[in-house]
């Protein structure tokens, strides 16, 4: 017999994730109760909605941690997000899930505890920092080929190593020599079959300009938004290869910026704190969040289920 489904309204908020301006940044939906939601029903959500992800809030498992935190874009569950945890966080804060004055806390995640910090500075907006999974670097990529897939010439890249890393969502990462190299980047599909083949994983490609204080950034993935205007996860990583590759200091206490989104019109601010030599003892993502929505979404659930 087939469970009888009956509607139930949901809601929801989307915040703009790493700005101080509403309609910048890179927007997230947030869904803080999603008690009697199972696993095929927030992935049709997420794909209504249509944007880079889509957070679902529900009791944590680990009682170290505030919250669980499923990550959703339109086509795929991810173990690991910067700008969902970010948003998330700001949203619990808001709605007294987790006390305002809180400085420190902990979300469950897919890829396991993110431990996050809350820095209010009285400005009365906190700037909300994760911490990165712990990064791991991988093979390194042939530097035309990697001009070709981004439509750009080998003289456009920096001479050094196109190189994968990940903290989580794997990611190849190219540094180029300017700014407007960054903006003239695109995907070219069939070079990316080539960089594609005999991996075991889909991965982004991130591409920046060393700027003074950081960095200048495009994200490129095949997850249903070709690119993202801020990438959280991508971002500690982008850190630890350019202290690799001598394009930034690897002191304690290094900071960076990475702006992201500029060329789409989605300009992002994403802060970088390094935590001892080379980030040995951790690298900091952290920005602002701004709210833009509250609504309302009726979907259909069995009657078993708890209301929402």
């Amino acid at each position: 017999m087939s469970p009888v489904l009956t509607p139930h309204a949901i809601r929801y908020r989307v915040v703009d994730v790493f700005t101080k301006e509403a309609l910048l940044g890179n927007p997230l939906a947030v869904f803080p109760n999603a008690t009697g939601l199972d696993d095929a029903t927030m992935q049709k959500i997420a794909k209504e909605l249509n944007l880079s992800e889509t957070v679902f809030i529900g009791p944590a498992t680990r009682p170290d941690c505030a919250a669980s935190v499923r990550i959703f874009t339109s086509t795929r569950e991810m173990p690991f997000a910067g700008h969902p945890t970010v948003g998330a966080s700001y949203v619990l804060l808001e709605i007294g899930s987790v006390p305002k004055d809180t400085e420190r806390f902990v979300l469950e995640e897919k890829i396991g505890p993110v431990p996050v910090r809350v820095e209010t500075n009285g400005t009365g907006r906190p700037k909300i920092w994760l911490t990165t999974p712990p990064i791991s670097f991988g093979r390194t990529f042939d530097r035309a080929l990697c001009a070709k897939v981004l439509g750009l010439e080998t003289a456009d890249l920096l001479d050094v190593p196109p190189g994968f890393v990940t903290a989580g969502n794997p990611g190849v990462f190219v540094a180029v020599r300017t700014k407007a190299a960054v903006d003239r980047a695109w995907v070219d599909s069939s070079a990316l079959r080539n960089l594609e083949a005999n991996q075991p994983m889909p991965f982004f490609l991130f591409v920046f300009a060393p700027v003074s204080g950081g960095a200048y950034s495009r994200m490129f993935a095949r997850r249903g938004m070709l690119e993202d205007p801020a990438t959280g996860s991508a971002t500690g990583p982008l850190a630890a290869y350019m202290m690799r590759h001598d394009l930034a200091a690897s002191a304690d206490g290094t900071q960076l910026i990475s702006e992201q989104g500029t060329k789409m019109g989605r300009r992002s601010i994403l802060h970088i704190l390094v935590h001892g030599e080379q980030g040995a003892e951790g690298i900091e993502v952290g920005g602002y969040v701004t709210p833009v929505i509250e609504g309302v979404m009726t979907v259909a659930l069995a009657r078993t289920a708890r209301p929402l």
